[in-house]
């Protein structure tokens, strides 16, 4: 049965439809934003969000003179592959964290034909070239972050988190912190690591020897984005639980919350356990609280959320829903055709944001009630709060000018190699112009 019969799509549901990118003149209260940053050939001074209303995805540009793509020589042996940004987390207040990446490779030129080059693709670079940035997605102000220990083959700190602090309630931050948490393997007995910069001093710092505080001898495998959450970061093992820190602390105290009991699971070891695990799994901020959801992967595909307690030792079931009776005929659903978690409502405990196939769906879990559907198209997004006054506030700094000067470019921005595998294994080049600079298209003998 078609998946348009299957979820009832019919002329009654796709009234109402979420609209696209929004039209409104009322100011949004936050957005679902695409986790690929966007770059765009231009000389502008900021970034820019091409809002959509949830649950479709909104998403952010980059003026590429901010990113600071590579520039290699055309006439060296050194090229790019693939350099993009990814929005890691967001601070629970509208700051986005930010990280591009550059994976390069050794491809030198054999021949040239007709003013093409052929070249010949030997050895990628697997430690990657990173650059971290924070971003206000209203605003547009961009900050770029200091290599940690000076150095940009830092890929190994992943998953980092974005914390701000205020003097004022309700009102822009004075400060922020940027952390990231990592067990000491190297050390003696059960410690973590924690590299953080902090906006008041504008360095790295790091921080070792810090108590572990989990009860097993398990390690724990952070695996999605890092949540910001009444003064702590939260580093989320989906498999088991989430442990917090305070990144502002001299002395930062590490805590660890399990998951509600039945939740627990082995240990995930295979990127395709792991891939299938955050479908149907999530840990997200909504109403000021930390909240993990599930769903069952059968009928009747029971959506369960949990709330942490105010204690923050344990956790509260506030909602079960049976999917398959929320869903027009739902009885239908099944194999890759099943409900899956795309996020929270970060405004509203009681919405789920679901995706199936490719369609994204708004669920009331309090009235056990399907609210609005769309097709997805682009997977699923970042939820980031925007409060009143972030398109007017700055991004803290210690004392220094946060917007960055646009240098001159030269007229080939960078370079970017698509490789595509033909019959006779070569992959074929030729040059164009794209919105996103120049793309170099090539052949190249042996891969």
């Amino acid at each position: 049965m078609p998946l348009r019969r299957i979820l009832g799509l019919s002329a009654a549901v796709s009234g109402r439809l979420l609209r696209g990118f929004s039209s409104s003149a009322a100011r949004p209260t936050w957005a679902m934003i695409h986790p690929l940053a966007r770059l765009a050939d231009s000389r502008a001074p900021r970034a820019s969000l091409r809002f959509a209303e949830p649950p479709c995805l909104s998403h952010l540009v980059i003026p590429a003179h901010f990113a600071d793509p590579p520039r290699h020589d055309p006439r060296g042996d050194d090229v790019s592959l693939l350099y993009g940004g990814v929005i890691k987390t967001s601070s629970g207040d509208g700051l986005l964290l930010l990280a591009f990446m550059d994976v390069s490779a050794t491809a030198p030129i054999v021949a040239t034909r007709g003013g093409t080059q052929v070249r010949k693709l030997t050895a990628i670079d697997l430690d990657l070239d990173m650059t971290r940035f924070v971003c206000n997605p209203l605003s547009g102000q961009v900050f770029r972050l200091p290599d940690i220990d000076g150095t940009k083959k830092t890929s190994w700190y992943s998953e980092m988190g974005i914390l701000t602090q205020s003097e004022r309630p309700d009102r822009p931050p004075d400060r922020y912190a940027v952390a990231v948490l990592s067990e000491d393997r190297d050390g003696e007995g059960r410690s973590f690591v924690m590299r953080r910069f902090l906006s008041q001093t504008g360095e790295w710092e790091k921080l070792v020897g810090l108590p572990s505080p989990l009860p097993l001898a398990r390690r724990i495998n952070i695996d999605l984005e890092v949540l910001a959450l009444a003064g702590r970061l939260w580093w989320v093992d989906a498999s088991w639980g989430v442990v917090s820190s305070d990144p502002f602390s001299d002395q930062p105290d590490l805590r660890f919350v399990e998951l509600p009991r039945g939740s627990v699971t082995e240990p995930v070891e295979s990127w395709e356990d792991w891939r299938v695990q955050g479908r149907y799994r999530h840990i997200g901020v909504s109403e000021g609280r930390l909240r993990y959801a599930e769903v069952s992967k059968e009928k009747p595909f029971l959506l369960s959320s949990f709330a942490l307690d105010d204690d923050g030792s344990g956790w509260r079931l506030e909602h079960r829903v049976a999917l398959s009776r929320v869903f027009p005929h739902g009885d239908y659903l099944s194999g890759d055709d099943t409900p899956q978690i795309g996020a929270l409502d970060p405004l509203s405990a009681s919405i789920m944001h679901l995706t199936v196939a490719e369609q994204a769906f708004s669920v009331d879990m309090d009235r056990g009630k399907l609210l609005s559907c769309s097709l997805r198209g682009e997977g699923t997004g970042l939820p980031c709060v925007l409060p009143p006054w972030l398109g007017s506030s700055r991004i803290p700094s210690a004392g220094n000018e946060i917007f960055q000067v646009p240098r001159q470019m030269a007229k080939r921005l960078y370079q970017t190699y698509w490789f595509v595998w033909t019959e006779t294994r070569r992959i074929e080049v030729s040059t164009k112009p794209t919105g996103m600079g120049i793309l170099t298209n090539w052949e190249a003998d042996g891969w």
